[in-house]
């Protein structure tokens, strides 16, 4: 690629496709469930809930931390035409194959210790529909709100012919924490995300979610090499604060600069294969460069948010400079090599998740399939149905 590019793209808008328009249903045209990694309160799923009745579509609500399962199914219940697989997942779970190398302490050091089960719930939610014999699933994060049926129906039509399709959380922007700050200053886009993401569960090449910050970004990137992810349209997600704690850019760099770099290289090589793209990332003379990119960004975002202390508000100003130089002293301290192996490692599992994908077997029942996961704990319920059950719901306690 140019070594000309001194800057971070704003945008990666030129990886994507317009996928606006309506598509013609097939026999097909169907989702077999929205999956749900859910961290935050039953009350939060009220939205996703009420969304999956209108569609007629189950959902799978894999809860944990703050997620009371015996919670969420009463909402469930409570709602007309509402029917759901609710499944806890366990903390520090891992489904029962090899141990990713993607995963290994280098990795997790290189992270700053991130800790986060998004990617394992998203990995059982493909590994579930495998099992299950299903075809195409979308995933909806907790905080995804603004979710229409009819972009749903859309996206749904666009899986008959792709392997992914996503939405892009525009209010509130999906951004890093130095994405966020360039915000402040410039012009800023937002990516799609596994957010809002549907997934051809069929598809030979279906890739996992590695545990790293923008696990997304890694698990449609052959597919964003091709330019071939449509993007459906647009979501809200709950607002936060991305620099209430300045650790979050520390546990952010190391996977926004692997995937920052990557995705430059895509856009550096249109025209030449993913194989030939990666090749680029496997070398550590392009992360010394792509580092150096890094670097001036960050701190010519400093300087920006520097010159526009006036207008931010001496607590706010602070609050983005600390971020921002954590991140950069996070960024000064990854090594060209650590990103190599970041990337050589990812493929190696890629290719050993897929090989494992071939060998599962398919169209289990709920209770085989979760039995194979390991997740005892499980109940299938819904508006005026039976409630199937692996647990017990007697301490529930009350909707919240």
């Amino acid at each position: 690629m140019s070594r000309r590019t001194r800057q971070i793209k704003a945008s990666h808008a030129g990886l994507l496709f317009d996928g606006s328009a309506p598509v013609a249903a097939t026999a097909n045209t169907r989702l077999d469930a929205i999956v749900v990694p859910a961290a935050r309160p039953a009350s939060e799923l009220q939205t996703v809930i009420n969304l999956a009745a209108e569609l007629d579509v189950p959902l799978v609500v894999l809860c944990s931390r703050s997620t009371q399962l015996g919670q969420v199914v009463r909402r469930v219940k409570d709602t007309f035409r509402a029917q759901a697989l609710v499944i806890e997942v366990p903390e520090d779970y891992r489904p029962p194959c090899p141990a990713p190398k993607t995963s290994a302490e280098k990795f997790q050091q290189a992270s700053a210790g991130r800790s986060s089960d998004l990617s394992v719930k998203r990995n059982i939610g493909l590994l579930l529909g495998r099992l299950l014999g299903w075809n195409k699933i979308l995933f909806v994060d907790d905080d995804i709100r603004a979710l229409k049926a009819r972009d749903v129906r859309r996206l749904t039509g666009y899986l008959d012919r792709h392997p992914v399709a996503s939405m892009v959380s525009s209010d509130f922007p999906d951004n890093s924490v130095v994405c966020h700050a360039r915000r402040k200053v410039r012009p800023q886009d937002v990516f799609v995300s596994g957010a809002v993401l549907g997934v051809d569960l069929q598809r030979p090449e279906l890739s996992f979610f590695a545990d790293i910050y923008n696990e997304d970004w890694f698990f449609f990137a052959r597919h964003a090499a091709r330019r071939a992810i449509p993007k459906i349209g647009e979501v809200r997600q709950l607002e936060y604060d991305p620099f209430a704690d300045p650790q979050r850019a520390a546990r952010e760099e190391f996977g926004d600069l692997l995937a920052e770099g990557l995705y430059a290289a895509f856009e550096g090589q249109s025209g030449a294969t993913f194989e030939e793209q990666l090749r680029i990332a496997m070398q550590p003379g392009y992360w010394d460069y792509f580092k150096g990119v890094r670097l001036k960004t960050i701190t010519e975002t400093l300087a920006d948010i520097k010159a526009a202390k006036s207008s931010l508000g001496d607590t706010e100003y602070r609050r983005i400079e600390k971020s921002l130089e954590t991140a950069k002293d996070w960024a000064l301290s990854i090594s060209s090599e650590l990103c190599v192996e970041f990337v050589k490692s990812w493929q190696e599992d890629e290719e050993l998740w897929q090989k494992m994908l071939s060998n599962l077997p398919s169209r289990l029942t709920k209770q085989d399939a979760l039995a194979q996961l390991k997740l005892p704990r499980w109940i299938s319920c819904g508006y005026g149905l039976p409630t199937e059950s692996e647990t017990n719901l007697a301490s529930a306690g009350a909707v919240c």
